[in-house]
């Protein structure tokens, strides 16, 4: 039987206390329906975030391309409900019944071969993990055999991304182009498009994000967490410890990529379509400030990086739409100079401490205390700056 304490400090399950109070009480309560769908589009970003600190902050593997593996998610939702918005009753006013609007519109005749199976739902939800980690694992098996990382993985990572958008968009008959899969209606008859239907998807979101949370934290607190962190900071000597570094590094880079696709799928329900405009660089780009601005070494850090950003951008955007991509600069490199260890690091510094004298009694440093070594969580430090390459 797994023991709580193994993988999960106090402080850890009153972060995650403070989370899921914050996500389901004090947000609903607070805000309209239309606030709280804007909440709910934040989070699936946060799914970006987390694994990033897996990948990046933990494994030393940054990857600008992420967009990709929250696109693909998205896409695999977004099929399965357009098909089912596509009945030939609903259709009727097509030359060709029964398939996609878009496709009509290209003189589409059928239903391509690839789109079939998304008819069903079973299919989709397995498709949603699988389709993005078959496709992390061979491009992980790529690079990371023939040991290509630091900036060059970084800079594939982000072609690879201005790829598959420009597949996207030039493949208009079978994938909506620039436009992307729109009008997306119900889920097995359920109307998504309802304030009820949009307050039990926020629900469902916050769920599975928490879930997502622990699933990592006991990841970290692993054998597999401890060795990700000694292949950020001396990954030849893992590897003359004996240990194939490239499949941990596929590991990551999997798991990174599946909760980047929970993310998508998650935004494709709760916004009703999905494009390539959150593919791309510049989308990857933005969830890697997510996680830089939460804290690249914390998965609760970068749930908060993620929401203050994304309300920062929304705030900025209604009242200076000319200034926002000004403020996202500037906020970059306030991280990058003033606290480069993010929000989570602002918080060990200067919280963390009257936190543990006040709610968990611990003694200041130096004194003696009965508590379990278990419940003291351990922060490693920053990794020491390398040379550039």
């Amino acid at each position: 039987m797994i023991n709580l304490k193994s993988f999960m400090a106090r402080q850890d399950v009153l972060a995650l206390l403070i989370l899921a109070a914050l996500l389901f009480v004090v947000m609903p309560m607070s805000m309209d329906i239309f606030r709280l769908n804007l909440i709910g589009k934040y989070l699936t970003y946060a799914f970006v975030a987390i694994g990033l600190v897996l990948c990046w902050g933990k494994g030393g593997i940054l990857s600008l391309g992420q967009g990709v593996f929250f696109g693909l998610g998205g896409y695999c939702m977004a099929m399965y409900l357009k098909l089912e918005s596509s009945t030939p009753e609903a259709t009727a006013i097509q030359s060709t019944p029964g398939i996609p609007d878009f496709m009509d519109w290209n003189q589409i005749t059928e239903l391509p071969w690839f789109w079939e199976p998304f008819n069903s739902l079973t299919f989709t939800l397995v498709a949603i993990l699988v389709v993005p980690a078959l496709f992390a694992f061979i491009i992980g098996a790529a690079m990371f055999k023939r040991r290509v990382g630091g900036v060059y993985f970084a800079i594939i990572t982000q072609a690879i991304a201005a790829i598959l958008t420009i597949l996207i968009i030039g493949q208009q008959g079978y994938t909506g182009g620039v436009n992307g899969i729109t009008d997306l209606r119900t889920l097995k008859g359920w109307d998504i498009r309802s304030d009820d239907a949009k307050y039990v998807l926020y629900f469902l979101n916050g769920a599975l994000l928490l879930g997502v949370l622990v699933l990592c934290q006991f990841v970290l607190k692993s054998k597999l967490g401890r060795l990700l962190v000694a292949l950020r900071d001396k990954e030849d000597r893992v590897r003359f410890s004996g240990y194939d570094v490239a499949n941990f590094k596929i590991f990551v880079f999997c798991f990174a990529a599946v909760l980047s696709a929970i993310g998508g799928a998650m935004f494709t329900l709760q916004v009703g379509f999905m494009s390539p405009s959150f593919v791309g660089i510049v989308p990857s780009i933005e969830m890697v400030i997510f996680c830089a601005v939460g804290g690249r070494l914390s998965i609760f850090g970068a749930v908060y990086g993620t929401l203050l950003v994304n309300w920062a951008k929304t705030t900025f955007s209604e009242t200076f739409p000319e200034l926002w991509l000004f403020g996202l600069g500037a906020l970059f490199i306030a991280v990058v100079l003033v606290f480069p260890n993010g929000l989570s690091g602002l918080y060990r510094s200067y919280l963390a401490p009257h936190v543990d004298r006040w709610i968990f009694r611990k003694p200041p440093e130096g004194g003696s205390s009965g508590a379990d070594p278990l419940d003291t969580p351990a922060f490693e430090p920053e990794p020491a700056a390398r040379p550039a390459e």
